[in-house]
């Protein structure tokens, strides 16, 4: 006999182990039955991201090879500055169209986090600064309020908002690839160091997906999704040109 199944994820397979057991409960007399406990518990064994192979994989950032995630730089060549930064030592400027700058601590500028699936960012907020609806697909994120003061929420796939206002000292999660926002609504700076469990969250800012992708997402798609006219939608992506 031979079965083939696609593990989706761990609770599809779950979902799969009990109906195989409750049918092999039921048919205790099969001659099958050793073959589908072997079936089990292969896959239980692959049904969790493997572990590392090594102590360290340094980002090669120069490679051209590709593959899901870095090759391994040449372990002769690790040095410290490969696990060290201080970009997020100092406050970020400010100046632009939402009084926000985020800087990043991952892999890109990082490269000793290559395989660790862990990064950091720090965000600065102008008073009145926002950092506008966002999500992060590949990563969860938890901020902990360094300065100021923070209005900040994330939205369910039920459309249920959940909101909190946040003060020096605080800490709050948005759950992994739930649209989110911060917004600083107090009359001095303020700033976060943010967490994820991703060597590169990735970032996509609502506002610039929809109106600033290239090539563009046609007029009449974003006037009928967002129930407006096309000389609206024309209107609002010049606000999301890139600046020359």
């Amino acid at each position: 006999m031979f079965l083939a199944f696609k593990a989706s994820s761990p609770s599809s397979i779950s979902l799969f182990c009990y109906s195989l057991t409750i049918n092999n409960q039921e048919s205790m007399a099969s001659p099958t039955t050793p073959f589908l406990s072997i079936f089990l518990f292969f896959l239980i064994t692959i049904s969790a991201d493997p572990d590392m192979l090594q102590d360290l994989c340094v980002a090669d950032l120069s490679s051209g090879i590709k593959v899901n995630g870095f090759p391994c730089k040449d372990a002769a060549n690790i040095t410290s500055l490969d696990f060290f930064s201080q970009g997020l030592a100092n406050p970020g400027l400010t100046n632009n169209t939402f009084g926000s700058l985020v800087t990043g601590a991952n892999v890109m500028n990082l490269p000793g986090l290559n395989t660790l699936g862990v990064s950091l960012s720090r965000i600065d907020y102008a008073p009145g600064g926002l950092n506008p609806p966002h999500t992060h697909p590949r990563a969860t994120e938890v901020v902990y309020v360094l300065e100021g003061t923070l209005d900040v929420g994330f939205l369910t796939t039920a459309n249920k908002l959940i909101s909190r206002s946040l003060k020096r000292g605080d800490v709050f999660a948005f759950p992994k690839g739930l649209v989110h926002f911060q917004k600083n609504n107090g009359d001095v700076p303020a700033s976060v160091i943010a967490a994820f469990n991703s060597q590169l969250p990735g970032t996509q800012s609502l506002g610039a997906t929809l109106f600033g992708s290239t090539p563009p997402v046609p007029d009449n798609i974003l006037a009928q999704a967002f129930q407006t006219s096309p000389g609206t939608v024309k209107h609002i992506k010049t606000r999301f040109q890139p600046k020359k």
